[in-house]
């Protein structure tokens, strides 16, 4: 169903006789054809003739017959191709009777973990955490659409010596008491109390010191405060995840704390393994090719020099057990970009070991950060971190005074539900519509604009659509035979066959930009045929064919939102 595959795959032989070696045709979409080829600009010199001439010798011996209605060289060497139209219409049929729209289930399903999300204990989850649950979710959809196990695994912050203040501060106050602030949700309340109070208090910092010792210990009254401290927290989490419309659970609950019994035998494992040294009094490992800035090799510390285990102990048992015993051969780390030596260097300690061995690889799905109008970090008034429930509202709020401005027939519970998908849809497409490598400003008439590279635009495209058969009281019939003698049909045909072509595309690199991209393009082809071919007023069988286009086009856009997280409301 890929047409630039099946023409790479005509081509690629013909090339191959020319030059005698294997070349690849870069066929790619066109503004002069359909698809143009200029693969023979670059071997022009190689094989010491004119670009023109091996285009047209390329020409004479490929089987474009049943493929193409014209094939041309043009210009400086440029092989110009046109799709024939019985082709392109048997593509658009095709996906019209194929419930997965083109997109196969995978032939080899893989196990793989998605490690996103990531909020503290006992903190409350700010714009820090947005692009790591968005761009997360969006990856388990997308893999699990393709018939992959996915895993999702939401790594908790739920341990280390913070948590010895905390828990003293909530046996301070009373299990009741404790319990009634944090169902609350006022988590940053809680923890600041708790760090001012051992700030100032000498006699309270030595107490908190013992309990991290009890919890460590496995006394089981501090590890009663320590499971009230971490439910009431999960609970909290997972309002912000409904809010947020991701598919996080309480099952996809993994603290740091569930690795607490394994970071012994991982320790020992790579000491056996001769991969542990000594530096200052810490157990380390230096994985190859990690040195720095005074050129000297990089330690990944393992154990302090306290004999406490920091983060690399915890994530090379995290990685251990997701290949040994959740036999995952992906793993994806959807954390931000800052991190980005510290998990090449946890990788490549894993790999070392043994752990990280072909097929299972690891890969870090880095990302930039979310920046305010004056280009720097964003920040609140107040000059602290956004939190992240009060952007959410503020989403849903705009959205749902535009759509009670847009549309006052919308009753409340309609408008209600209309902003959340509209506000959650456009915060989430802001993030996955920028390439996740670079920072983006967070800007509120820029994100819910009908116009453009925004959620509301797309969202706005499949209700239409919905709005055509609602009005007519019609349904498309998807063996209707497909019609394309207008260039806007055929336009839109062209973006659908492609939505395979992009899913797989995105499904290896996780660039979701890629996507988002497909769908805005395919957006505007649908609006540009809409304008230009009436659909209702058409005369039969030209009204079925463009009913169907409707359908197919409503469909991709469901689908391609879905995967990224984002609702298609009917009417907007």
């Amino acid at each position: 169903m890929d047409l630039e595959k099946l023409l790479t795959d005509r081509l690629t032989p013909a090339f191959a006789t020319v030059a005698g070696t294997p070349v690849d045709p870069v066929v790619r979409r066109s503004q002069r054809a359909d698809f143009q080829s200029d693969a023979a600009l670059a071997l022009a010199r190689q094989l010491g003739q004119s670009p023109q001439a091996i285009a047209a010798e390329v020409l004479a011996r490929a089987d474009l017959t049943d493929l193409c209605s014209a094939a041309e060289v043009s210009g400086p060497g440029f092989l110009n191709l046109t799709v024939a139209d019985e082709v392109l219409a048997g593509m658009v049929s095709a996906l019209a009777i194929d419930l997965r729209l083109g997109v196969p289930v995978v032939t080899e399903p893989e196990t793989v973990v998605v490690d996103y999300s990531a909020p503290n204990v006992a903190k409350e989850m700010h714009v820090g955490h947005l692009r790591s649950t968005v761009i997360g979710d969006a990856a388990a959809r997308l893999l699990e659409w393709l018939g992959h196990r996915v895993l999702r695994a939401n790594h908790l912050g739920d341990w280390g010596t913070p948590f010895g203040m905390l828990i003293e501060h909530l046996a301070d106050l009373g299990e009741a008491e404790a319990a009634q602030e944090l169902s609350i949700g006022d988590l940053d309340s809680f923890y600041k109390a708790a760090r001012v109070k051992f700030d100032a208090d000498e006699t309270f910092q030595e107490r908190s010191r013992r309990r991290v010792v009890a919890l460590q210990g496995g006394d089981e009254a501090t590890l009663r405060l320590w499971r009230l401290l971490v439910e009431q927290s999960e609970r909290y989490f997972l309002t912000v995840y409904d809010l947020l419309d991701v598919t996080l659970t309480e099952r996809d609950f993994h603290g740091e704390s569930s690795y607490n019994d394994l970071l012994g035998s991982v320790v020992e494992d790579l000491d056996r393994l001769g991969l542990l040294r000594e530096s200052d009094g810490a157990a380390c490992v230096f994985p190859p090719g990690y040195k720095g800035r005074d050129g000297e090799p990089l330690p990944l510390i393992v154990r302090r020099t306290d004999g406490g285990y920091g983060y690399p102990a915890t994530d090379l048992a995290a990685i251990r057990h997701r290949t040994g015993t959740l036999g995952a051969t992906r793993l994806l780390y959807v954390v931000g970009l800052p991190q980005r030596r510290h998990f090449e260097m946890v990788h490549a300690a894993a790999a070392q070991a043994g752990w990280l061995a072909s097929p299972a690889r690891a890969e870090h799905v880095g990302f930039g950060s979310i920046l305010g109008s004056d280009g720097r970090m964003l920040r609140s008034r107040a000059g602290g971190s956004v939190k992240l429930v009060g952007l959410l509202e503020e989403a849903i709020a705009r959205a749902t005074a535009m759509a009670r401005e847009r549309n006052p027939e919308l009753g409340e519970a309609e408008a209600a539900e209309v902003g959340r998908a509209v506000g959650i849809g456009a915060v989430k497409y802001a993030d996955l519509s920028s390439d996740r490598h670079k920072d983006y400003v967070l800007d509120w008439a820029g994100m819910l604009s009908l116009d453009g590279n925004t959620a509301p635009y797309l969202q706005y495209a499949y209700s239409r659509i919905q709005s055509i058969f609602r009005r007519a009281g019609l349904v498309a019939r998807p063996e209707a035979g497909i019609s394309l003698a207008e260039p806007a049909e055929r336009a839109l045909a062209f973006e659908l066959v492609g939505f395979g072509r992009v899913v797989g595309e995105v499904a290896d690199s996780l660039e979701f930009h890629h996507l988002t991209g497909y769908l805005y393009r395919l957006a505007a082809a649908f609006s540009a045929f809409y304008e230009r071919c009436p659909v209702l007023r058409a005369e039969r069988p030209i009204r079925d064919s463009r009913l169907v286009l409707c359908d197919l086009t409503a469909r991709v856009l469901r689908q391609g939102l879905y995967m990224l997280g984002i609702q298609t409301p009917e009417r907007m």
